[in-house]
């Protein structure tokens, strides 16, 4: 679950609370109006779970709007009364400023396309550049088609084709995903006709005549269309350039109930996969469009044209297949089948019998993440832990090769043009800022492309560590540990610890230069790779999955008990960070061991794991969390759901919910419940906020000023609470007086 925040919002307070920033500040504000209690009692298989806040779950109910403007009004001000959030904010935007990201790389012969956020700029561009030292081209600057209006757009995903004469493209507004698919010419920088909505998520897959592409879309929901099923069972199409240009009427030749000869599973979307050399394509069908494993088909391509498409199945969920490429009649996969460290196997599509598919790269000690296929090679990432680096293989799975990379850096996924010779890599760690290498076969050794400058940001004071942690049940939990040199474990130090924790997701060792604010302060930066995460491959995954969800929250309560026991930090220093289904992880700590943790910071959480699967998100991510329709699934989520397992009268530490108007991934009203419950029921006199972002989502698509803003309010919260004097509240004369 991947989809931040734009105008800081909300918070709702106790009356106890109020009194500790009174004591604080000689300019107390007055507390938001508290949540009504109107319980909601419901019977899960024998079992009584009441809701008092199920309301707040209507986002358009007007007495739901004014509670939330008056949480986000009052969180403004609260923050507004911290002196030294100004100039942390200028800190952070200092160094996020400093230099050029580039991300998003492709390569169409010796063309290149990239997404580069300038210094200053709100949101990444999109250039070309024909030679890697050739002159940057704008093609599309999302920031300047907001101009004017209330709200920002963002460029959710492009794809050139094949000749890079044309770029298809979403965009959306707000941070809302909602994206509308359009196509422009390259030469001209100008857009085409093309409009067609419904296209979030979309994987645009052109056909070799350079014309035409496959593209998903979601069926246009009517008033009886369930909230769950909006986002759900999207179809695939078939799109020629200036034909049908709203999508309406374009073949379908894909999807689940297309046709009634295919059966085609339940899951968020579907795709297709196709290749400039080859005569075929595959159809994917996909739960909860990932790299989770998926159930294929496949046809020839210039048999694919509608409904009647005579697609083959190949493989299904349970043989374990992740990700496929193309080459002429060869079929290329990656498999966790028989093998939780996956392996890379071939098999040719003129006879398709996977179970004699050969290995060309075997399981071994690492984890295969990913590979890429160009002119004359494979090349696979492989990772041990959290670190990741490049090989390159042979077409037959002979010649092993390491890519070198520089000290302290990890190798990201390759980009490669199935057409061309070498591969493109993006070189980075905890404190090694990123460059963009270049391998060509000819010249043996990977060059610096020069697409990313070398950084103006200092790291030479910078320390990364990793370290082991000894969880619950004795396996030992990766934690990352970033801070400057000679710092003395004396237990005072503020930690920013955070963890994700699903999906076989990773929080790869990647360089954050907003990060140096906090650790210049005498603060550290620690990551804990938590079981639910893919650093051990699937085993690792299924360790935090389902019935097993706990062992995520165990595990990082084990990390945060290992930074106070070094010595790094005591509890009142520490502060806890989790987003989206991080919000299981760090939702867990707070109601697990609230006494641990100085600070809660839980960025667009999933909390109420009982309400989800009825949220547009929800279905597709039964697969990961499982169901309340089954009394296994039902004590699954009961176990990792934060919000049942707030206790009335805890002395609860310091919160800060975020969350952002246009989630589309997790509904912003399980941050507003959460908040509303952990107000009434906290013991401690310690802030409970609630901010709100009404111009953004999840996330994706945040402009950076959003971004820094976050960033901020998070860190200033958290420094304030900790006792930094310098974030101390002050009196404001405009405030109201305490009663």
């Amino acid at each position: 679950m991947q989809r931040s925040l734009l105008r800081r919002g909300l918070t709702g307070v106790t009356a106890t609370a109020l009194m500790t920033l009174a004591a604080t500040s000689a300019n107390a504000l007055q507390p938001p109006p508290a949540a009504p209690i109107r319980p909601v009692t419901e019977d899960y298989f024998g079992t009584q779970v009441t809701d008092n806040y199920r309301y707040l779950e209507d986002l358009h109910d007007p007495q739901v709007q004014a509670w939330m403007r008056a949480q986000e009004d009052y969180t403004l001000r609260v923050l507004d009364q911290l002196p030294g959030r100004p100039a942390l904010l200028r800190r952070i935007h200092a160094l996020y400023g400093a230099d050029s990201h580039v991300s998003g790389v492709s390569r169409r012969g010796e063309r290149y396309f990239y997404l580069e956020t300038a210094p200053g700029a709100l949101l990444p561009r999109l250039y070309y550049r024909d030679g890697l030292h050739g002159v940057a081209h704008l093609l599309i600057d999302p920031a300047a088609l907001g101009q004017g209006s209330k709200t920002h757009y963002a460029l959710d995903y492009y794809q050139p084709s094949w000749d890079g004469r044309y770029v298809a493209y979403g965009l959306s507004t707000g941070g809302s995903e909602e994206s509308v698919l359009h196509v422009l010419e390259v030469a001209s920088a100008q857009p085409l006709v093309e409009s067609i909505d419904r296209t979030s998520d979309s994987v645009i897959a052109w056909r070799p005549d350079n014309r035409s592409f496959f593209y998903l879309r979601y069926l246009k929901p009517t008033a009886d269309t369930p909230r769950s099923l909006i986002q759900y069972n999207g179809r695939t199409y078939l799109h020629i350039l200036g034909a049908h240009t709203d999508g309406d009427g374009d073949a379908t030749v894909f999807g689940r109930g297309v046709s009634p000869t295919l059966d085609v599973p339940e899951g968020q979307g579907t795709y297709v996969v196709t290749a400039p050399d080859s005569p075929f394509a595959l159809a994917i069908a996909n739960h909860n469009m990932d790299q989770n494993p998926s159930t294929v088909y496949f046809a020839a391509l210039d048999q694919v044209r509608g409904a009647d498409t005579p697609w083959r199945r190949l493989a299904d969920v349970h043989d374990g297949v992740c990700d496929f490429k193309l080459r002429g009649e060869q079929l290329y996969l990656l498999s966790q089948g028989g093998a939780p460290h996956f392996q890379v196997l071939a098999l040719s599509l003129r006879h398709p019998d996977l179970k004699a598919a050969r290995v060309l790269v075997p399981a071994g000690a690492g984890v295969i993440v990913s590979f890429a296929l160009a002119k004359d090679a494979l090349y696979v990432r492989e990772r041990s832990g959290v670190r990741a680096q490049l090989l390159r293989y042979a077409f037959d799975g002979s010649g092993r090769q390491v890519m070198p990379l520089p000290a302290d850096a990890n190798a990201q996924d390759p980009v490669t043009d199935p057409l061309e010779p070498g591969v493109l890599f993006d070189a980075q760690g905890w404190v090694r800022p990123p460059r963009i290498l270049s391998y060509d076969p000819a010249a043996g050794v990977p060059q610096d492309t020069g697409l990313v400058p070398a950084s103006k940001v200092d790291t030479r004071d910078l320390q990364a560590d990793e370290v082991f942690v000894v969880s619950y049940d004795g396996t030992r939990i990766p934690l990352s540990i970033v801070h400057q040199k000679g710092i003395k474990l004396d237990g005072s130090h503020p930690v920013f610890l955070r963890a994700y924790g699903g999906y076989g997701i990773v929080l790869e060792p990647l360089f954050d230069p907003t990060t140096i604010a906090w650790i210049e302060r005498g603060g550290v930066l620690a990551v804990a790779h938590v079981r639910g995460g893919g650093e051990y491959g699937e085993e690792w995954h299924l360790g935090g999955y389902k019935l097993t969800k706990i062992n995520t929250i165990l595990d990082f309560i084990a990390c945060a008990q290992y930074m106070v026991d070094a010595r790094y930090t005591s509890p009142k220093y520490l502060a806890a960070n989790g987003a989206s289904a991080g919000g299981i992880t760090v939702g867990g700590a707070l109601t697990w061991r609230p006494d641990l943790f100085g600070v809660i910071l839980d960025q667009v959480g999933l909390s109420d794991v009982l309400r989800f699967e009825i949220e547009p998100n929800g279905p597709p991510n039964v697969v990961e969390l499982g169901s309340v329709k089954t009394e296994a699934g039902f004590h699954g989520l009961y176990a990792m759901s934060a919000y049942e397992h707030v206790r009335d009268g805890t002395p609860y530490p310091a919160v800060m919910f975020l969350t952002g108007a246009n989630d589309p991934r997790v509904s912003p009203s399980h941050m507003l419940k959460m908040a509303a419950r952990l107000q009434a029921a906290t013991s401690s006199g310690r802030p409970v906020l609630l901010r709100i972002d009404y111009d953004a989502g999840h996330g994706f698509g945040s402009t950076t000023s959003q971004r820094e803003s976050t960033l901020a309010d998070m860190w200033s919260f958290a420094l304030w609470q900790m006792g930094d004097p310098q974030f101390q509240p002050q009196a404001s004369s405009s405030e109201p007086q305490p009663q």
